[in-house]
């Protein structure tokens, strides 16, 4: 219990200082790919989406917007595919880089997320690859156990899971990460992630 609590202050304690370090030197990125999104079509930089985080409590994800205004307007809440085509041009770049979330330095900071944990995700969605209707997250098997820690930028299931599988399957590494979680871990997912953008293979 002692080494959880440890580990857990450890963790909080390189989040804060990661993010804050993250938001002051990647200011010039978030002016080019500000200015980049809006270019494009003019319209809003930023994407501001309701996700469920730690304990279920639901909070504000911002992204740097990557898909076309109105991408739902018709389809109702949807979960992004490989190569979606609701993606803008330069929001293609952003998701193949994952550059479109590095306004989540702001959640993680503030202590909606963490660097690593469980994907982030929304109360309710319907998956692109399936025609079931839009059902609610807190009603799939191990949801309450993966929501017993903060939601991670990364993780064992963004980095090694396919975008294809179903919910229950994804949640399979999540309680993976939870029952082995240690900083050790945390600092080599977060450098596998560094990888993943430098070879720009984030959801393709």
């Amino acid at each position: 219990m002692n080494f959880l609590k440890d580990y857990l202050a450890q963790k909080r304690a390189f989040d804060i200082f990661l993010s804050g370090t993250g938001l002051i030197f990647s200011f010039p990125l978030w002016v080019i790919f500000a200015f980049a999104v809006w270019l494009e079509d003019r319209g809003s930089i930023f994407y501001v989406q309701e996700r469920a985080g730690k304990d279920g409590k639901i909070f504000k994800s911002i992204k740097f917007r990557s898909m076309i205004p109105q991408a739902e307007k018709d389809s109702g809440p949807i979960s992004a595919k490989m190569n979606d085509p609701r993606n803008t041009n330069i929001g293609q770049i952003l998701r193949v880089t994952a550059m479109d979330e590095l306004p989540q330095l702001i959640n993680i900071l503030k202590g909606d997320m963490s660097f690593v944990g469980p994907r982030a995700l929304r109360p309710e969605e319907r998956e692109l690859n399936n025609s079931s209707k839009t059902r609610s997250i807190f009603e799939i098997p191990g949801f309450e156990i993966r929501s017993k820690v903060r939601p991670g930028l990364t993780g064992v299931a963004q980095i090694f899971a396919s975008r294809n599988l179903a919910p229950e399957e994804k949640f399979k590494y999540d309680l993976w990460y939870i029952n082995n979680m240690n900083f050790r871990l945390d600092i080599k997912l977060i450098a596998k992630s560094f990888l993943v953008t430098l070879k720009t293979k984030w959801d393709i």
